[in-house]
Parts: C-alpha cells; sequence; structure tokens
C-alpha cells in the first residue's frame, strides 16, 4: 500500500485531499498544528500527526514516525499555506518573512526530509499546491505571489534534479476554493492596510475576496491532485477550480500593460 504525507490537513484542500487520497487506498498521514481539526479524518482511518511546517523538529519528527510505521514514502503534498495581503510599504518585513517560513522554506525542509527515502525506493511523487497566483498578480499581494512564484521555481527545478532518481513533481494550480483562505486574507488586509493611502484599493479588492462564494469546493482540488499521484506520467502542472484557467490564458496570451489593465478594470467594479 502506497504511503502518502499531506500538510495542512485540518481544512479545505488538505482535508479533502486526505480523505480522498485515503479512499483510493492510500495509507495516509494528515499533518497540521491543529490536530483536533483532524478527528473527523481519523475517524475514517486517516493517521494524523502534529506538524508545524515552521518547526523543523516537528517536521523531522513527523517523517521519522512515518518510516518507523509504514517503512516508506510515496507521496508528499505540501499543501500547508497562507496568504498575507497588505500594501508592500504597511506589511512589516518579519511578516513577509514568515510568509516564506511557511509557503516555501516549509516545503522546501519537506522535500529535503522525504528525498533521500525516495530515493532509496528509486520512486516518489512530490505534488506542490502553488496557486495561480504562482503565474498572476495582484496589489496589495505583493509577498503572498511572491512566495508562489517561488514555489513554481523551485518545483521546475526539482523536476529536472531528481528526474534520475524515478521521482516526479508536479504542481498544482488552484483557483478560487470555498476555504479559509480567502478570510485569512482579507483580515490580514484590512488589518495591515485597511486605512490610508491604500484605503480604496483594500475595499476593491476585499470585495474580490468576499465573492468565495462563487468558488469551487475543496473537493475539486483534491480529486486534481489524486489524479496527478495516480498518473503513469503525470503532467508538470494541474490548473483547476473557478477561474484558474481563463485565468491563466489570459496571462500567457496578453502583454504585462494589457493584463494590468484586464485586473485593475475588474477591481473597479468593487469600488
Amino acid at each position: 500500500m502506497k504511503v502518502a504525507l499531506v500538510t495542512g490537513a485540518s481544512s479545505g484542500i488538505g482535508e479533502s485531499t486526505a480523505d480522498e487520497l485515503h479512499k483510493a487506498g492510500y495509507t495516509v498521514y494528515a499533518a497540521a498544528r491543529r490536530v483536533q481539526r483532524m478527528e473527523g479524518l481519523a475517524a475514517k482511518g486517516v493517521r494524523v500527526l502534529e506538524m508545524d511546517v515552521t518547526d523543523d523538529d516537528s517536521m523531522v519528527a513527523g517523517v521519522k514516525q512515518i518510516i518507523a510505521e509504514s517503512g516508506r514514502i510515496d507521496l508528499l503534498v505540501n499543501n500547508a499555506g497562507y496568504g498575507s495581503y497588505g500594501a508592500f510599504e504597511d506589511v512589516p518585513l518579519s511578516e513577509g518573512k514568515y510568509q516564506f517560513e511557511v509557503n516555501v522554506f516549509g516545503l522546501a525542509r519537506l522535500v529535503q526530509l522525504v528525498v533521500p527515502h525516495m530515493r532509496n525506493q528509486k520512486s516518489g511523487r512530490i505534488v506542490n499546491v502553488s496557486s495561480i497566483g504562482g503565474k498572476i498578480y495582484e496589489p496589495l499581494g505583493g509577498w503572498y505571489h511572491s512566495t508562489k512564484f517561488a514555489v513554481e521555481g523551485l518545483s521546475d527545478s526539482l523536476r529536472l534534479e531528481l528526474k534520475p532518481f524515478g521521482i516526479d513533481v508536479v504542481v498544482i494550480q488552484p483557483g478560487a476554493i470555498k476555504t479559509e483562505w480567502g478570510g485569512i486574507a482579507v483580515e490580514n488586509l484590512l488589518k495591515t492596510s485597511g486605512g490610508g493611502a491604500y484605503a480604496n484599493q483594500v475595499k476593491q479588492l476585499s470585495g474580490m475576496f468576499s465573492q468565495v462564494d462563487r468558488g469551487s469546493e475543496p473537493k475539486v482540488i483534491a480529486d486534481v491532485i489524486v489524479k496527478a499521484a495516480q498518473a503513469r506520467r503525470p503532467r508538470t502542472r494541474y490548473a483547476a477550480g473557478f477561474g484558474a484557467r481563463p485565468i491563466l490564458f489570459a496571462r500567457r496570451v496578453l502583454p504585462d500593460r494589457a493584463f494590468d489593465a484586464m485586473f485593475l478594470g475588474a477591481l473597479r467594479r468593487f469600488a
């Protein structure tokens, strides 16, 4: 039986992915800081781990536990992450660093920890949950988009680096999804730049984020992750969820200034 580790599994995409992988026959380790939020998964037979992706000791201990109990790791789903929004001049540098700690360095450290085991097996798959935000950009989202651009570049390099060892690296690019992410992003946005010079942009962007009820259910992304995990020859990227494909298409074909105008025009609807 194949063994999977899913981070950020206490809610949203991570919780749904752990559930769907379990249904698909994987031995699933669901990892998150909030173990009590994973009681539903545990009741279904998913193994839960307390793990903080900003705490090296907890990541090392988690991977050691998986190897001790199951003897292998076949699939790593790096899903843990959040969106920190606010005008760049307003966001403390400490918050920018923490955004990278969660979204990039935690992901990178887990890759470092599981790759030796996958190399020894001569097989494995790493699925990094990025975002359409790894290819596009927004005002007031400089730190968040920087982390997702980093995940995209890191994943591309890893794909080539790990190919000789039978390890695949896949990127998932969700669009708008009904999770806690939007609420957290809006909360950070209002707290950081709700007043002052950027108040109008904050109003527009928070209005756009409030349309989360139009987003796709987390299961849409979970199903794509399971597909990527089981494919004999997975694609390098999977875009899914509300708006993902048309937005990425527009970014590919439009010059920067045209994309800027399109995005700012969309924002003005929420003025």
